[in-house]
């Protein structure tokens, strides 16, 4: 009799453990990394004013990278750090046009981002949550009437907000749609031989809606 009152508890034992690490959150912590694909578009700000009555030039594109952060999860709420590097397949395509919302004719570049992220849980498997941090980004400058970039580039710095819901596949695996604008305020101009220009203003916006896949060790 005392060996099944033993026997019946270590099997307890073993079914409750389970089920009070799902009450401390196994999801929506620790380290992460993701693939992320989506929609870019780059344009003049409000505050921009080209004076060529064109404004409103924008470029799109396929926005592609990859992302890495860390959560911790305080039990209704996320909070967490993160960083990006992507690309973008958006460009200047009006060979004609060499007044590209103040920058030229030019093709999107390398874009990256440091920032914080903080969300609640909706429900265990979904989290609702916000977004911000400072971004640096990459024009490159395409030569004249041909697709060929020069060795010219504008880098931008700017500022991030965004929001999303992350989808908990299984304890490691999630899915995440989110939206994030960027403007840039501050610029400066990489020469061919070296050369880096003062720093000057600009009004630059970006919006991008993006979906990301990935694994959390």
């Amino acid at each position: 009799m005392r060996k099944l009152m033993v026997a019946t508890l270590l099997a307890g034992a073993v079914v409750a453990t389970p089920a009070l690490a799902q009450d401390v959150g196994p999801t929506f912590t620790g380290p992460r990394v993701e693939a992320i694909l989506g929609y870019d578009h780059v344009g003049a700000g409000s505050d921009v004013d080209n004076n060529n009555g064109r404004d409103d030039q924008s470029i799109d594109g396929l926005l592609y990278g990859i992302g890495a952060g860390y959560d911790v999860n305080l039990g209704s709420a996320v909070v967490g750090v993160e960083g990006e590097w992507t690309d973008s397949t958006a460009k200047s395509d009006r060979y004609d046009l060499t007044d590209q919302f103040g920058f030229g004719r030019v093709s999107q570049g390398r874009d990256l981002y440091i920032g914080a992220r903080a969300g609640i849980l909706a429900n265990p498997a979904t989290l609702v949550y916000v977004k911000g941090g400072y971004t640096n980004s990459k024009l490159n400058v395409l030569a004249g009437n041909t697709n060929e970039t020069t060795d010219r580039s504008f880098k931008l710095d700017g500022w991030r907000i965004g929001a999303g819901v992350e989808r908990a596949i299984n304890t490691n695996t999630f899915a995440k749609l989110e939206y994030r604008y960027s403007n840039y305020t501050d610029a400066n101009i990489d020469y061919m031989n070296g050369a880096t220009s003062a720093d000057f203003d600009v009004d630059t916006d970006r919006h991008q809606v993006v979906a990301s896949v990935g694994w959390r060790f």
